[in-house]
């Protein structure tokens, strides 16, 4: 995925960019750039972050920059920021996108004679071509609904500019952009947690579509939001960070409904309830509270050398980073009845991982409650899953081993109380070797986000979306 932060002061706002964008570091863990305006001249700096972090990599280019205005990204794709001087001006960019059409979109620029300087593992640079399409049009607005109108996926992005800085939300607003302002200063983020360490309070939402053009004396709207929204459903489940709001909604209080809602539909008797750290906390707690069950901690994660969501790209690598992360108590574990809560399981290789070990340490009973229903459809939008096949999908590989073929009866498997939807849970809860497996209901998810259906997509689970 990916997330940026950009902001424009009265004074330099270099600390400000620095550190609200480093509040950005669990969306992405690829590359990290940041781009500053002084005296109409911008000047930036990008590194790769996949062995070390932000702040490690940036913190020794800082006196370099100075400026009332700039943008920073962390991103699980590209180098950005990208810098370009067209006939609309210098400006630079970051966006946080997902371009399915991009190989269509390059074949188109190549036709019309123009090229790429950017490049990220061979591939074209996505932030590039985004730019690209903005310099079709006469104007920054229209560029960007250039892009809203040929990009199928999904794209926001914040624009430098020597005016200010343009924000522009995801034509359906996949994914978020908060404004945050102080005194003398606004900020644009991925996420409202940027905000409050640094002074800014929470001015507002984005809509779907809409662009503001953001100085340090104000905002001013230059396109009005779209009716249609398809926020990912996700973000509350697993993305989002437990302090930040988005459409007014905390991703904490989301989880703790989440845990309660499983809670609620589930007659399992255990010792304690569990949370694989640390996104599957929230939901344990919101179980407990709901049971009255006592929370412990089954697992512990080691924070020293493993601070952030790290992951390597290297599906073998991440799966041994991912064992290493956390520790078992095993007092805590031996001969008692456990359920765990988790915000989901994709694959299902860690969960298998995990769950041999409780069984190594004692532990009687292991039941598994995922805060969200059983991923059968990998992501178009923003893929949270990094599945390059849908084979990579543990609901996928039950589909695959019940009929011979992973997409027959999709529907149907989707559906909870359907014989085929029992029989895949069954068969992911073989693989894992639990005790029992109770995915959450779409239905109660939605209701604990707190969202109409419509404005929420939940293409992973069901399919349904709007391309």
């Amino acid at each position: 995925m990916g997330g940026f932060f950009g902001t424009i002061s009265k004074s330099d706002c270099v600390n400000d960019l620095f550190y609200g964008t480093d509040y950005n570091s669990h969306l992405g863990t690829k590359k990290g750039g940041l781009a500053v305006l002084n005296s109409k001249t911008i000047r930036r700096t990008i590194h790769n972050l996949e062995n070390s972090y932000f702040r490690t990599k940036f913190e020794p280019d800082l006196h370099k920059f100075h400026g009332n205005s700039g943008i920073g990204v962390i991103s699980d794709t590209e180098a950005q920021p990208i810098l370009i001087n067209s006939h609309l001006g210098e400006f630079a960019i970051v966006t946080v996108s997902k371009i399915n059409n991009i190989d269509e979109l390059t074949q188109r620029a190549l036709k019309q004679r123009r090229h790429f300087s950017e490049t990220s593992a061979g591939e074209i640079n996505a932030s590039e071509l985004i730019a690209m399409l903005i310099d079709e049009e006469k104007s920054f607005e229209k560029g960007i609904e250039n892009v809203y109108d040929k990009v199928k996926g999904s794209c926001s992005m914040l624009l430098l500019t020597d005016k200010g800085i343009l924000a522009a939300r995801d034509k359906l607003g996949r994914t978020p952009i908060l404004l945050g302002k102080k005194d003398s200063a606004y900020a644009m983020s991925s996420e409202s947690s940027s905000f409050s360490n640094l002074g800014f309070e929470l001015e507002r939402d984005l809509g779907p579509g809409e662009i503001l053009l953001v100085t340090a004396e104000g905002y001013e709207q230059r396109r009005k939001p779209n009716k249609e929204m398809q926020i990912c459903a996700f973000l509350w489940v697993y993305y989002g960070y437990p302090s930040s709001d988005y459409e007014n909604i905390n991703v904490e209080e989301c989880r703790y409904r989440c845990g309660a809602a499983l809670a609620r539909n589930d007659e399992v008797e255990v010792d304690f309830v569990s949370g694989v750290p640390d996104s599957g906390i929230a939901h344990a707690i919101g179980y407990s509270n709901e049971k009255q069950i006592p929370y412990k901690r089954a697992y512990v994660k080691y924070t020293p050398t493993w601070p952030r969501s790290f992951m390597p790209q290297n599906q073998e690598i991440r799966e041994l980073v991912a064992k290493m992360k956390l520790i078992p108590v095993k007092s805590i574990i031996e001969g008692k009845k456990i359920v765990f809560l988790d915000d989901s399981i994709v694959r299902g290789t860690q969960f298998k991982d995990n769950v041999a070990i409780l069984h190594e340490y004692g532990a009687k009973e292991i039941h598994i409650r995922p805060a969200c229903p059983t991923l059968i459809y990998p992501c178009e939008f923003l893929n949270f899953s990094r599945s390059r096949s849908t084979l990579d999908l543990a609901g996928r590989k039950a589909i695959k081993e019940l009929e011979g073929a992973e997409d027959k009866h999709l529907d149907e498997y989707a559906t909870p109380g359907t014989d085929r939807y029992y029989a895949m849970i069954e068969k992911i809860r073989e693989r894992i070797g639990v005790s029992t497996l109770q995915y959450q209901k779409l239905d109660d998810l939605v209701e604990a986000i707190g969202l109409p259906k419509e404005k929420l997509c939940t293409h992973c689970w069901d399919g349904s979306s709007y391309f």
